[in-house]
Parts: C-alpha cells; structure tokens; sequence
C-alpha cells in the first residue's frame, strides 16, 4: 500500500465506505483512477477498492503525485481542528461568557459555519460547552467556599441568578445541597436482578445517578453521604424497568434520563459514548477526538471508568485502537456480554 504503515488499510477503507466524520483528520484517501485525494466523509461516489490508497495526511498524499477533492476540501480539517482546540482553550481560558460571534472571530470563522464545526467535534454547541465548563467550576467552588454566593462568583457566573437559571438545573440539586454532599436532595433506590448479576439502580427526581453491577444502598450513601437514601417508588421502578431491559434485550437505544455530573471532559465523553449507535464502538482515541481533545487518550479512557450510569451511558461501547476491549468496572466478561448481545463482535 502507497501510505504510511502505520495505518490499518482495512479499518481505513470501513471508515470510508462509512463516510465515518470520526476519522477526518486522521488520513486522506487517495484515488488512482482521477489523481484526488478526500477525506474519509466525502460525500462523492466511491471508486473501486483496487484504486484506493491511503496516507496520513494531504501532504503525503500530494507529495505522491495526488491533487485535494474540491468536494469535501480534506485541507481544511486540521485546520477545522485548530479552530476547535483553540476555541475550547479560550472557553476555558475565559473569566467572563464569549459569545458565539466573538469565538468565531476569535478562531477566523463565520458564526453559523463554526456552531456546526465545534459541535460536530465536541458533540456539544459552544454554549452548551460553556456552560458546563461554569457548572463544573461552581461544583468545584462549593466545596471550598465559605458560601454560595462566594462560590458562584468564583465559577464566573455574572450573577446568583443565572447560577440558579443554568447551573443548579445542570447540577441536578440545588448549590447548597452540593456544597453539603447531598444535604436536601432525595435519592431512591432499588436492586434489580438481571442475567449479567444484581444492578443498583438510583435516581433523583430529575434522573438516574447511579446505576452499578455488584453495588448496594451502602455503597450509594458513601457517594452521596449527605442526601436522603429511599428504597423503592413508581416512578424508579418503570426506569429500573427500562434499564433491566437495556441490559436482557437491547434492541434500540432508550433516551433514558440522568442525573450525572463530571468534568466538562468527562460530561463530553459521556455524550460521546450515549450518542454511539446500537451495535457499533468506538475507541478511547475517537471518544478523546469526539471530547475535543484528540490527544486525551487516557483521559478518555478515565472518563468511561468513571461512568456513574454504566448502561444507559454505555461505557461498553469503548474500546482500545487496536481494536482490544480495554478495561470494564464490572468485569470484562460482563463487557463481552453486553457488546454481544447488541451485535458487536
């Protein structure tokens, strides 16, 4: 193969026959028969196997002899995302809201064209992202702060009532309440039996918080040492329901609710491996690429250890590049159980 060997050709022409987006940027797929090269997610028609090279960017690519497609312009990914690395770092960088108009011509783009941009790779709008990132801070603030309104201040919130307005709905509970591990909140609970062992299934009146193989209230009240422990309800019993489901038959995704909290990172990830399709993974590398940060790897791979929802965020999903599960919490032939019975071999 004309390329870089480190590529898998195979896994390369998937990805491509796929028009797989998650593999932008990662090579370029010359054409012998018209002299082009594309991206991965090139809209044009497919030529034939036999005609098809890869290499490891448009550069190699053009140093054999190939021109860029000027359908889907493969030159522009890296560029795409610097614009979107750069964008993150002064997200994170910034004491105050940037709004849309201001990021864009931050990172020399047109408003509406980089909304699409940062979140195709994020998985998130620039707001939405923000707004975790401020959410995250005050989490953070509220356990060293003296009081909320301190700690509101500190995560940049330009006043207590947009805290209340954005992050205490994203929270889950009110600030208070987090400060003080849970005080005020109620969280109910129920051990539901599956074919894969007995899973802890724990919700707060907005969603799911925990949902665990092997765990039981014991081990939900160290989590959250300060909130009121309930068992049972009508309400947990339908979504205990639907998680045994998701775990026996799953046949389709179910968009159940949760009630989760991470890192801005973390909380990409988690929307990364929720938006996966049934049957289908991804790697640690594609879930970093996906989070913003292609070279988080580990990180990545963290944030799925991490999961407190396994399941309904299917952290099963991930995998290592090479195309190896990689770990699992509850047990790797747990993992293999799940993959299996969605179609992953």
């Amino acid at each position: 193969m004309t390329g870089d060997s480190i590529i898998d050709p195979e896994a390369a022409w998937l990805a491509f026959a796929a028009r797989d987006r998650t593999y932008d940027g990662r090579f370029v797929v010359a054409v012998g028969s018209t002299g082009i090269y594309c991206k991965p997610s090139c809209p044009a028609r497919h030529p034939r196997r036999e005609h098809v090279t890869f290499h490891v960017d448009g550069a190699a690519a053009r140093a054999a002899g190939y021109r860029a497609c000027l359908r889907c312009t493969p030159d522009t990914v890296g560029r795409d995302r610097i614009a979107v690395a750069d964008a993150v770092a002064l997200l994170e960088a910034a004491e105050a809201p940037i709004s849309l108009d201001e990021l864009a011509a931050l990172v020399g783009y047109a408003p509406h064209h980089f909304h699409r941009l940062f979140k195709r790779a994020i998985g998130v709008t620039p707001a939405v992202y923000a707004r975790g990132l401020r959410a995250t801070r005050a989490a953070r603030a509220l356990t060293r702060e003296t009081t909320v309104t301190e700690a509101i201040y500190e995560a940049g919130y330009s006043a207590p009532s947009r805290f209340y307005a954005d992050g205490a709905r994203r929270l889950g509970m009110t600030p208070s309440a987090w400060r003080q591990g849970g005080a005020g909140a109620t969280i109910r609970w129920t051990i539901a039996d599956t074919s894969l062992g007995r899973l802890l299934v724990a919700a707060t009146d907005k969603g799911l918080c925990r949902v665990a193989f092997d765990e039981d209230a014991l081990a939900l009240a160290t989590r959250f040492p300060r909130a009121e422990i309930v068992a049972g309800g009508a309400a947990l019993a339908d979504l205990a329901a639907q998680v045994v489901a998701s775990v026996e038959s799953p046949d389709r995704d179910r968009d159940l609710p949760v009630d989760v909290q991470g890192t801005a990172f973390q909380e990409a990830v988690w929307q990364a491996l929720r938006a996966i399709p049934l049957g289908e993974t991804r790697t640690y590398r594609e879930l970093a690429a996906i989070a913003g940060n292609p070279n988080a790897v580990r990180a990545a791979g963290t944030a799925c250890g991490a999961n407190p929802v396994s399941i309904v965020i299917p952290c099963h999903r991930a995998q290592r590049s090479d195309g190896s599960m990689g770990g699992y919490a509850y047990g790797i032939d747990r993992k293999i159980a799940l993959r299996a019975r969605e179609g992953v071999k």
